[in-house]
């Protein structure tokens, strides 16, 4: 889940939703497997031509080898640069299995699936075979939950401290998602291994768990592991010291920091499937009670891989469900705008904020104009990819690219003002579909121009960084070893 500039963002409000915060909303079956599918023919992409744009030459006139010594020096930065200031990467140690390494959200002080699965992408697009298995191992070791009474057994705790204690129980679909994709591609790079190392066989468990996890309900405080002490949320959520931002906005809005929670007592938590078997969407969390979906979870890109090499029994789904997302992102755009929201239900309509307030582009919005993007250069099969960068990069060019906000109402109204780094990157991979010339050129002069993010607010800003600067580059590939 993304970056938060305060403690309540995104995901971090599932813990609210469990306090009640959410109307109930349990599914009374598991649906029915589907059995329609989509057609899984191969494109007019990149995974048939096998040759990936690399815009940085194409439209600016930079050189393969600038193109990849920039790559090069993000990654030595955010993995390997000043513990203070620069870097997200840690080895911490290390166990029978080799390494541990965890990537932090260096703001809130805590490791994320999402930040996790991201560096072990960014690794094997890359390579980098050591720091892939140690926040492997990491992740195996610390954030999947084994405990039998806990609900979500199975899936990934989405936020831990960096101690390795629980900030969290529950699971965010984005992190099992890119997991698994990182370790098919694992697989294809460096052949499997023994152990947590037999990367396909861990892929399929993935995928296998976010379709047919069992229904399980279930009462709080719950444990990640066996013989864990129970976790129970504190009424102030570990104020990071690192969080500087957050604090002045709160002492400028007079309120207390860190923000105090009201206590509620435990209730009933049913944990399911992280996708809609009737949709064929990933859902926003696989708690029961809480709707919708999150348009930017959504990575038809990777789904159409899946229904190639996943499980062969879940195939057709996630070939469906490439096709569904396609549609959605039409869905849930902004006329006007191209904007999306952060959360969505199935039929496309923007759920509402927690609090209360209609639901807007937020930081995990930020994201999805690269999910479409990327699905248009990889397999071109939707022409109205074109047009939903196009209409996304025309509004923010309006806004002026070095100061839009990070935030807006679906209508295009600024709710921040910051610009961040992060969300430039992603909207710079929307040029991957857009329409050539000089808007979508200037997205990717501004996307060159500017430095490797810094200071608190690295992780997610440097996260999409590195990732949009291989994509656009050409260094963010399918990675087949029958298509070397």
């Amino acid at each position: 889940m993304s970056r938060a500039p305060t403690l309540l963002c995104g995901v971090t409000a599932i813990i609210l939703a469990w306090a009640g915060a959410a109307h109930a909303q349990v599914s009374s079956t598991h649906q029915a497997a589907t059995t329609t599918t989509a057609a899984t023919d191969d494109g007019a992409g990149a995974y048939r031509t096998q040759r990936y744009r690399n815009l940085f030459v194409e439209r600016l006139g930079r050189s393969p080898q600038e193109t990849h010594a920039k790559i090069e020096q993000a990654f030595q930065r955010l993995f390997h640069g000043d513990g203070q200031e620069e870097r997200v990467y840690f080895e911490t140690g290390a166990n029978a299995n080799g390494t541990l390494a965890y990537i932090t959200d260096w703001a809130n002080n805590d490791a994320r699936t999402e930040g996790m699965s991201y560096g072990m992408m960014i690794a094997v697009q890359l390579g980098k075979k050591r720091e892939f298995d140690a926040l492997w191992n990491w992740s195996k070791t610390t954030m999947l939950t084994t405990d039998p009474a806990n609900p979500s057994r199975g899936y990934f705790a989405w936020s831990m401290g960096t101690d390795g204690t629980p900030r969290a129980t529950g699971a965010a679909p984005d992190g099992e998602e890119y997991y698994a994709m990182a370790l098919y591609f694992a697989a294809r790079r460096w052949g499997n291994g023994k152990g947590i190392y037999d990367y396909q066989k861990e892929a399929d468990t993935i995928l296998r768990g976010m379709r047919h996890h069992p229904v399980v309900t279930a009462t709080p405080p719950f444990r990640i592991h066996p013989g864990d002490q129970p976790f129970v949320e504190p009424a102030t959520p570990w104020p990071s010291p690192n969080n500087r931002h957050a604090q002045e906005q709160a002492q400028k809005a007079g309120k207390p920091w860190p923000p105090q929670r009201p206590h509620r007592a435990p209730r009933a938590v049913t944990v399911g499937p992280m996708v809609d078997e009737a949709h064929a969407m990933v859902r926003f969390v696989p708690e029961t009670f809480i709707p919708g979906t999150d348009p930017s979870y959504h990575l038809p890109a990777f789904y159409e891989l899946w229904a190639r090499w996943g499980p062969r029994e879940d195939r057709a789904f996630w070939a469906r469900a490439a096709s569904v997302s396609r549609d959605f992102f039409v869905k849930t755009a902004d006329p006007g705008t191209g904007l999306g929201p952060d959360r969505a239900d199935f039929d496309g309509t923007p759920l509402k904020n927690w609090d209360g307030s209609p639901g807007s582009f937020s930081y995990d919005s930020w994201r999805t104009i690269s999910n479409w993007s990327v699905d248009s250069s990889w397999w071109n099969k939707d022409p109205r990819q074109q047009a939903l960068s196009d209409r996304v990069q025309r509004f923010l060019s309006s806004q002026g690219i070095d100061r839009f906000a990070d935030r807006y109402t679906l209508d295009g109204k600024p709710q921040s003002d910051r610009h961040s780094t992060g969300m430039l990157a992603a909207a710079a991979v929307g040029s991957l579909a857009a329409t050539p010339g000089q808007v979508s050129d200037d997205f990717l002069r501004a996307l060159w121009d500017t430095p490797v993010p810094s200071g608190e607010q690295r992780y997610f800003d440097g996260m999409l960084y590195l990732m949009s600067m291989m994509h656009v580059g050409g260094e963010f590939r399918v990675i087949d070893a029958n298509n070397k």
